[in-house]
C-alpha cells in the first residue's frame, strides 16, 4: 500500500489505534479531500476552487468577504482563488454603481455549468466512502457528528463569552443574549431584586 490516505490508515490501525477522535475526524476529511481533489483535477479544478464554486452556486452576488467567511479562510485566501477562478473563467467580478468600495462575485456561465460535471463527483466520493457499510451505522455516525458539532458550538459560545463581555460596551440586554439568558436582562449588581 502506498499513497497518503494509505498511510493514513497505517497510522490510525497500527501506531495509535486510540488516539483523539478529532485526529480520526481531520483525517478522515482528509481522506475526502484527496479522493475529490483526484476526481476534480480530471476537469483542471483545484480542490481550493470546489469550495467557492459551491458557495456560489447557491448564492452568486457575494463580497469577496463574504466568500471568505462561508469558506472558512482569510480573505488574501479568497482574494487569490478568485483571481485564478476570473482568469479560468469560471467566476466575474463586479462593483455595483451605488457601491465602488465591494467587489461582488458572480458565477459566469461555464461556472454554472461545472456544477453539472463536479457534483456528481462529489457524490461519488461519498458514496465510496461509505461501501460496505451497514445504513444504520451510516445514520449513527451522522447523528453523532452532529451531535458533536452542537457541543463544540455551545462551548464556542461559553469560551467567547466572558471575553466579550469584558473587552465590548454591550447593553444588559444583549448581554443576557450571549449568556444564555436572553428571556431577562441582567440585573446591575447595584441593584436588590424586587420581591414577588
Amino acid at each position: 500500500m502506498t499513497g497518503a490516505t494509505q498511510n493514513i490508515i497505517k497510522h490510525w490501525r497500527e501506531a495509535v489505534p486510540n488516539d483523539r477522535l478529532a485526529h480520526l475526524i481531520r483525517d478522515a476529511a482528509r481522506a475526502f479531500q484527496k479522493a475529490l481533489q483526484i476526481r476534480l483535477a480530471s476537469h483542471g479544478v483545484p480542490f481550493g476552487h470546489w469550495t467557492f464554486l459551491r458557495i456560489l452556486w447557491d448564492a452568486e452576488g457575494l463580497t469577496q468577504k463574504e466568500l471568505s467567511e462561508r469558506a472558512g479562510v482569510m480573505e488574501p485566501t479568497t482574494f487569490s482563488a478568485m483571481k485564478a477562478m476570473e482568469a479560468q473563467g469560471y467566476i466575474v467580478r463586479r462593483q455595483l454603481p451605488t457601491n465602488k468600495k465591494n467587489v461582488y462575485v458572480y458565477l459566469s456561465n461555464e461556472g454554472r455549468a461545472l456544477k453539472k460535471k463536479l457534483v456528481p463527483m462529489a457524490e461519488e466520493t461519498n458514496s465510496v466512502s461509505i461501501e460496505d457499510i451497514d445504513s444504520h451505522d451510516i445514520q449513527t455516525t451522522r447523528n453523532v457528528l452532529l451531535a458533536m458539532i452542537e457541543n463544540l458550538a455551545r462551548d464556542e459560545l461559553l469560551q467567547t463569552a466572558p471575553a466579550k463581555r469584558k473587552t465590548s460596551r454591550t447593553s444588559p440586554v444583549a448581554a443576557a443574549a450571549v449568556s444564555g439568558n436572553a428571556a431577562r436582562p441582567a440585573r446591575n449588581p447595584g441593584t436588590k431584586k424586587a420581591a414577588n
